[in-house]
């Protein structure tokens, strides 16, 4: 029996309890988190900044030795340059760049002079859009002083965090859902499976759960399969041989933007598990933050339930 997609009346207040549980939780812990990463930042910048002798060199040999240094080159820019805006204005490939950035890495193809030409493209770029009013000592003869390094590798540091705590934050609070669930779970008497166990879905004994485990299932209709990645599965204790555990997604967004830009990811997740094992797979959601009505609808439109974080005890009316 439906939880929570069929009862539409109850959704805009559901929707204004859910953005304010995100946002308590947001302002208590996103400060943190910004300064964590912002330190961290700052170090690299000045590392940076020490081996490029103030971005007064970037030959290829210096980025040779450290090309994780492109992320704060990319800060250092007036403006900042995305990464595909840098492949774009110095003709860069974009296999070598991404490679630099995700990995910190050279590329593999890419030696000697050839790899030597790339880079020169880079420091070539990087000079010529230095910002002025943060690097203030590229036009002048006298070095730069330490108070005048700290607070340029501030500035580039804060630009360089926006983008790190972003995914600190969201996974930050994937593992708050997946422990609350967890909490919850533990104290109605379930019993978590050990960790790494081989233990398969069709497998767990009554009464257990598993977090982050992985199910096989059809990815094309073509025999080809693929390992989905399930945050809680929960084997409940009332289940006979033959019986499917339920399959929960946590899910949490800070703006209404992301959650329709995503909407479609569980429509694909239970198509993909149903045509795999069959009609009846329970997948549902485990929702905090900005998910409207618009994504509500969406997904009710597919047959996929929810329980908000706020609400946890509806897991009771799934028969947990």
């Amino acid at each position: 029996m439906p939880v929570n997609l069929d009862k539409p009346q109850w959704w805009k207040d559901d929707i204004a309890q859910s953005v304010d549980m995100y946002n308590r939780w947001f302002t208590e812990f996103a400060p943190k988190a910004f300064r964590a990463s912002r330190k961290n930042a700052t170090r690299d910048v000045k590392a940076t900044l020490e081996a490029t002798d103030y971005l007064t060199n970037l030959e290829p040999a210096v980025i040779r030795q450290s090309p994780g240094m492109l992320s704060t080159l990319r800060m250092s820019t007036c403006p900042p340059l995305a990464v595909d805006r840098l492949i774009g204005l110095a003709g860069l490939p974009p296999s070598m760049v991404k490679r630099m950035e995700k990995l910190k890495k050279l590329p593999v193809r890419l030696k000697g002079h050839e790899l030597d030409v790339e880079l020169r493209k880079i420091g070539a770029i990087i000079s010529k859009m230095a910002d002025p009013d943060i690097f203030v000592w590229m036009n002048r003869q006298k070095p730069p002083t330490r108070v005048e390094i700290h607070r340029a590798a501030t500035i580039v540091a804060d630009r360089l965090s926006g983008a790190v705590a972003n995914p600190v934050i969201r996974n930050a609070q994937e593992q708050r859902q997946l422990a609350y669930i967890a909490a919850w779970l533990d104290s109605r008497d379930y019993s978590p499976l050990p960790n790494k166990s081989e233990v398969s879905f069709r497998e767990m004994p009554p009464g257990t759960f598993s977090l982050r485990m992985n199910v096989v299932v059809d990815a094309d209709g073509a025999g080809n399969t693929i390992n989905m990645p399930i945050d809680a599965v929960i084997m409940r204790k009332t289940a006979k041989d033959g019986d499917f555990p339920l399959f929960v997604e946590a899910k949490s967004a800070g703006d209404h933007a992301n959650t329709n830009k995503r909407r479609k990811e569980e429509a694909q997740k239970i198509k993909q598990l149903r045509d795999t094992y069959g009609p009846d797979i329970e997948f549902v959601l485990f929702l905090c933050g900005y998910f409207d009505s618009g994504y509500l609808g969406y997904e009710a439109a597919e047959g996929i339930d929810w329980v908000w974080e706020h609400r946890i005890d509806d897991f009771e009316e799934m028969a947990l």
